[in-house]
């Protein structure tokens, strides 16, 4: 059993910032396998499929970015996954618009959302996937949680769909695998 979990921040104000990206992998994922993610437990919604024989819950927590352990403590102890078995995705600042670095393991590289994370599983053992969302431009806080500029808009759907492959990969063939068809 594997648990998907994109990062963002939840509602309307907050759809298709750079801060969601997290999201939005999520929801391809999704709708490539037929799966709606609405159900609401563990301060997130959560849609459950399989790929190919492993079944697999996807999650978007609702405590927003900076809080997110929160719930994915919650839903790895509702579900009894292990480190090992969760899948986080999120935006990266330091990595170029559109690339993807896949990890089984590391510190949060300052991501708010990976530091609550690694704090509430007392561990940074754990894959995840990071997509470049590219260098701020002015404040931090403020990029992230602006929308992409059309000119960027081309290279994060690519991203997006890619980063959905990936997760496919992941869950078919093992974290190492992935990350030599991805990184």
């Amino acid at each position: 059993m594997k648990l998907i979990v994109g990062l963002g921040n939840p509602g309307r104000r907050y759809a298709h910032t750079r801060h969601n990206v997290g999201f939005e992998v999520v929801n391809v994922f999704a709708k490539r396998h037929h799966v709606r993610v609405g159900q609401r437990m563990c301060r997130s919604v959560v849609g459950q499929t399989f790929v190919g024989d492993e079944e697999v819950f996807l999650a978007k927590p609702h405590t927003f970015m900076n809080l997110s352990g929160e719930a994915v403590a919650q839903l790895c102890a509702r579900f009894r996954i292990a480190p090992s078995d969760l899948i986080l995705i999120y935006d990266d600042l330091n990595l170029p618009m559109g690339k993807l670095r896949i990890r089984l393991q590391g510190s949060s590289g300052g991501h708010k959302g990976m530091i609550s994370i690694i704090n509430r599983l007392h561990t940074d053992e754990f894959p995840r996937l990071r997509v470049g969302i590219g260098q701020a431009e002015g404040e931090t806080v403020a990029y992230v949680l602006n929308k992409f500029r059309r000119d960027e808009l081309h290279a994060v759907r690519a991203a997006v769909n890619r980063a959905a492959e990936a997760l496919e990969s992941i869950v078919l063939e093992g974290v190492e695998a992935a990350m030599n068809k991805f990184n």
